[in-house]
């Protein structure tokens, strides 16, 4: 008696993956066989056909309008740096807070100091006084134009 190797079953071929979405590629592909595969006494009606073309136009239009919104999105994500640069220059008003614990000293002080530098820390903003001291844009009080004196 002889057996059959396990690994001809279909069960054990890998499937290949499918995408609902059609590309203009793809249509264009489909399209095209549909219009060489039709019977010359009984071709495809008119109305069908544009019915074809106009599905095809709003597919590529979709597809930069896409591009476009994608396009958008990159610009708003700015880096925190460009973001706040306008700070530079400007005296700003923030709470003095404890380095190691970041919590409010008592009582309440008010510090100002002209910005001279913005960086960034793990994805946020840091601000460099010209007092020597960084703190986060989330801790501003108030923004002033600096005091001439």
């Amino acid at each position: 008696m002889t057996t059959i190797d396990s690994s001809y079953y279909l069960s054990n071929k890998p499937r290949g993956t499918t995408n609902s979405n059609l590309g203009k590629d793809e249509f264009m592909r489909i399209l095209m066989t549909q219009l060489q595969n039709q019977d010359p006494l009984n071709p495809m009606e008119d109305k069908e056909f544009v019915s074809q073309m106009a599905t095809f136009s709003s597919l590529e239009q979709t597809m930069e309008m896409n591009k476009a919104i994608n396009q958008l999105v990159q610009n708003q994500a700015v880096s925190p740096v460009i973001q706040y640069s306008h700070l530079i220059g400007k005296e700003v008003s923030y709470y003095n807070l404890n380095e190691e614990t970041g919590e409010i000293i008592e009582p309440r002080e008010t510090v100002k100091s002209p910005v001279i530098a913005i960086s960034q820390k793990e994805g946020h903003a840091v601000l460099e006084m010209e007092n020597g001291s960084k703190i986060y844009t989330d801790e501003i009080i108030k923004i002033n134009q600096p005091s001439i004196e």
